[in-house]
């Protein structure tokens, strides 16, 4: 016996070898969520913690080896051995989630289950929890590009992509039976919200063809999707199912495994024995078909193994099935016919290989009684389990085939304690059966004798005898094989049944297609359009007929080559190993050669197909758009497949190259320069002002024009890979304006080395001249970036003249002569440190007629000299050219409302002026990223 304690005081196990009696703790240092034991070895335990950590232990939960960590709960699985296919039962199937991203499917051998060890059966990501491992059959499931791609692996042989219909597009996708080496899958299609069609696969769970359309479906407590099939035990090949006809939910039964359905036979009377008016097919009986989820009950449907064509469900007699009216129904024929037994809902369990029926009324107020029925619920006799009125939670069936035990438990209150009572039915049973106790029922499907092929004569317990059976007994005493018919084939994959009952194939299927895997020389199944019914055991008649037909491999050219990347992306970064996945649909794959181009001057050839079935590695040493090329060639032909990839380096960092000011209605070349300049394949978005929607180019430039004076601001977004990066700039737009260049003399800079402070001084001279009165939105000083320190200019009309064109042109060229005149008159005084008053003085102006970048004409260009003395410092001169600097363009209007501090790019010299900024250039665009330029013949270079 193992004990686990309670987690939220310790972590430990306590095991008992002597049935109980004494017990010994072992600590953990993990917490256990669940546990799963070998099927067949019983001291081997698989213990998954809290923390998504998968542990195993060989002797019985003493010792814990920890397998692997950010495993996906509940996907994990112990293997077993296969029918007919021996494996080691040593190994653990389990499934590895290593991120979000990339789950990925995974085998270990539990005794020496290293690093090195594991080994991966499927090589590609998949998605999370999909692995399901079932009888001989594996799934996973991978989506890319939002489409969910279904893999199956069968008897542990390599995957294989499972084939629905070309025109079936699954949004969802479960497996409902792996039995009899065949799959039954539901899968929602994209037209689908309440409904699933039902799947019937071959034997090797690859190719599906459809055998029911909308079946019911439904949420469970937890949330998981339930579906209304029901298998029903102990005659293989019958399934019920709720299907969805016209907005009405319907039972439709089959007795060959989905090929035909037909809905079921009302009974003729009712329970006091009153004729039924029910007439097919607008009248039927219809059946729940969801099992309990309390296992402690019976569920709305039951059958066993050991009571074969014996079916006890809740359901009701109708148009549809109703979940208000109604009954208990019974079935002694494996669904033929149908008797009702209650009319009310009742859990009815089996004992005695069906031999006795126990029920009990499924209600929520206290009971004491139950029924017992000998005769397959044709009567019943009443009897007293407790005497007091117990509220039933459930009932524990012994599951051996001899059962006559049951207990019931439940409480008196709703605060009492849990109370069990043991019923022992063995004094109903008078004594052992006989011979003469016995009767035979044949099995049918109305009155056709073969089902699954096969003619079969059960025997049972006469109904109303008492007497219990041995362990030995078998209900089966006739089974032979019948001749085949039509009815024990169904449409192979690719074929559908027509109105005269023929397979024809699908307007989208080739039938040529099923050898597109076959190689010249070989063999190859060759499908007549039928496929005999998997686990039907029919024999001669038209099997010789419809079997599929061994042939010769016919040659064929390579057609259909395809070539993608494992993830199904075209984007990838630059160093990163990129996974070219190889396809053919039709050709002699071992007679076919491949070439890949990658594009980048680097190509592989391979003699045949099989090596680049996994797929081809190649890492690209540089970014940019290559051209893949696959070419695949035999002695039939060839084909041809492109595929073009992004290869991205990381883009850092964008700013956007704009000019200072702009002419209204003309257009203004604007430019993002991104770092690493070697970034490949970028995408810009650009906003202009309020707009919500972007221009969108491959350029890192754009021409634009700005309708709307003012401040105009600019943001540009480049999109490189998965990276996203944004810069904004502003820019003043302007009917007319005038500007100058201003440039310094390397004097400024060698006593101002690296420290992009001083070149707000631009500003404060500028700002100490406007003594004349002048407003300050007509002035606006730009500064560029970098040693030598360089500036421009602009004057700016004034914003109420813009509709009196000819004047506000004249007051322009005045405030130009105002601020030069006062630029020679005027003492302009400031402090470079502490102590130091410097004394700016204008030796010498000459002005020239400025440029009107509005007309774009000009006078000839005069030389305007202003030297400005540092009083014990140094001479610089101011130079004022005619052409625009090329730079990228930093500039703020002077303003009064506020103050920025300067931080510098480099470590200040303790030696170095310091200059007080105020009123002056965001202080961040001045140490955007290294550049260099040209002014004149002087070169600039970055500061900050």
């Amino acid at each position: 016996i193992m004990l686990l304690s309670d987690p939220e005081i310790e972590s430990s196990i306590l095991i008992s070898s002597d049935e109980g009696a004494t017990y010994q703790k072992y600590r953990l240092n993990f917490y256990i969520q669940s546990l799963l034991f070998h099927p067949k070895q019983e001291e081997w335990i698989l213990a998954y913690s809290l923390d998504q950590k998968l542990y195993s232990s060989m002797d019985f939960g003493r010792k814990w080896q920890l397998m692997h960590e950010r495993v996906t709960p509940n996907r994990f699985y112990w293997e077993s051995d296969l029918k007919g296919f021996q494996v080691a039962p040593a190994w653990a199937f389990l499934m590895f989630v290593f991120s979000l991203s990339d789950t990925h499917y995974l085998t270990c051998r539990i005794q020496e289950c290293s690093e090195t060890k594991r080994s991966g059966p499927f090589s590609r990501s998949i998605d999370v929890s999909s692995l399901v491992v079932q009888d001989e059959y594996i799934f996973i499931q991978v989506t890319t590009g939002g489409r969910a791609t279904y893999y199956v692996s069968y008897r542990r042989e390599p995957f294989a992509q499972i084939k629905l219909p070309k025109y079936s597009l699954p949004k969802d996708m479960h497996i409902i039976s792996t039995d009899e080496n065949q799959v039954f899958a539901a899968v929602q299609e994209w037209n689908q919200n309440d409904t699933y069609n039902l799947y019937i696969s071959d034997t090797r769970g690859v190719y599906f063809t459809l055998a029911l359309e909308n079946v019911k479906s439904s949420r469970g407590l937890e949330g998981n999707i339930v579906i209304d099939l029901y298998e029903v035990a102990g005659i293989k090949g019958i399934f019920l199912a709720n299907r969805k006809v016209d907005d009405q939910i319907k039972t439709f039964i089959t007795y060959n495994k989905g090929r035909d359905w037909r809905l079921l036979q009302a009974p003729d009377t009712d329970l006091r024995g009153d004729p039924v008016l029910c007439q097919l097919p607008f009248c039927s009986l219809h059946l729940r078909l969801q099992l309990s989820e309390n296992p402690y009950t019976s569920g709305s449907i039951s059958s066993k193994e050991t009571a074969p064509g014996l079916l006890v469900a809740t359901g009701n007699i109708g148009s549809e099935l109703s979940y208000t009216d109604v009954g208990v129904f019974i079935s002694s024929d494996g669904g033929n016919s149908w008797r009702q037994i209650f009319e009310e809902e009742y859990n009815v369990w089996f004992l005695d290989w069906g031999g006795a029926l126990v029920a009990m009324k499924h209600t929520s107020v206290p009971i004491r009684h139950m029924w017992v029925s000998f005769d397959e619920g044709r009567s019943w006799t009443k009897y007293s389990f407790t005497s007091t009125p117990l509220f039933v939670d459930g009932s524990l069936v012994d599951p051996g085939i001899e059962t006559q035990i049951m207990t019931v438990f439940g409480h008196f209150s709703l605060r009492s304690e849990w109370q069990l009572v043991k019923v022992d039915y063995k004094s109903l049973f008078s004594r052992r059966c006989t011979k003469e106790d016995h009767q035979t029922w044949h099995l049918h499907n109305q009155g056709e004798p073969c089902v699954m092929g096969e003619r079969k004569i059960y025997k049972k317990r006469k109904p109303g005898v008492q007497c219990s059976l041995g362990r030995d007994y078998s209900q089966t005493v006739v089974s032979e094989p019948c001749v085949c018919g039509q009815g024990d084939f169904e449409c192979d994959y690719g074929y559908e049944r027509h109105s005269n009952n023929q397979c024809i194939p699908a307007f989208w299927f080739s039938p040529s297609s099923l050898s597109k895997d076959c190689n010249a020389g070989q063999n190859y199944w060759n499908s007549t359009g039928y496929r005999r019914i998997v686990s039907n055991n029919c024999t001669d008649g038209l099997r010789e007929k419809y079997m599929a037909r061994m042939e010769k491999c016919p040659g064929k050219a390579p057609r259909g080559l395809h070539i993608l990347t494992s993830d199904g992306k075209l984007v990838l970064e630059q160093g990163h190993n990129a996974t070219f996945i190889i396809l053919m649909e039709e050709g002699d794959l071992q007679r076919t050669n491949i070439q890949l181009d990658f594009g980048d001057g680097i190509a592989v050839s391979y003699a045949n197909f099989s090596p680049v079935e996994d797929g081809v590695r190649h890492v690209y040493k540089s970014a940019g758009i290559f051209q893949v090329t696959a070419y695949a060639e035999n002695s039939l032909g060839s084909d041809t497949a492109v595929l073009f990839l992004h290869v991205v380096c990381p883009v850092e960092h964008v700013h956007l190259s704009v000019p200072f000011v702009a002419i209204r209605n003309k257009d203004v070349n604007i430019t993002a320069v991104v770092w690493p300049s070697q970034a490949g394949t970028l995408t810009y978005f650009w906003w202009f002002g309020n707009s919500t929607k972007p221009l969108i180019t491959l350029e890192s430039s754009i021409s634009y024009m700005f309708t709307v004076e003012g401040m105009n601001a600019v943001t540009v977004q480049v999109a490189g890979g998965n990276t996203l990066i944004q810069d904004t700039k502003e820019i003043a737009v302007h009917e007319y304006f005038q500007s100058q260049l201003l440039s310094f003399s390397p004097n400024l800079d060698y006593y101002n080395p690296d420290i992009p402070e001083w070149r707000q001084d631009v500003g404060k001279v500028i700002k100490r001249a406007l003594v004349t009165g002048i407003p300050d939105e007509q002035i606006l000083v730009a500064l560029f970036p970098g040693l030598p320190t360089s500036a421009e200019l602009f004057i700016l009309p004034h914003k109420n003249s813009t509709e009196r064109r000819k004047s506000s042109e004249a007051d322009l060229e005045q405030v130009v002569e105002i601020l030069f005149n006062a630029l020679n008159q005027n003492l302009v005084q400031f402090e470079l440190k502490p102590g130091v008053e410097v004394v700016v003085y204008v030796t010498q102006l000459t002005l020239a007629p400025l440029v009107d970048s509005s007309s774009g004409h000009s006078s000839s260009a005069m030389l305007m000299l202003l030297s400005v003395v540092f009083v014990g410092l140094a001479v610089f001169l101011i130079y004022k050219f005619k052409r625009k600097i090329p730079w990228i363009n930093i500039y703020a209007q002077v303003q009064h409302d506020k103050e920025q501090e300067m931080i510098g790019s480099v470590s200040q010299s303790e030696n170095a002026p310091k200059i007080t900024l105020s009123e002056f250039t965001d202080p961040e665009e001045l140490m955007d990223k290294e550049l260099d330029t040209r002014i004149g013949s002087k070169s600039l270079s970055a500061a900050g």
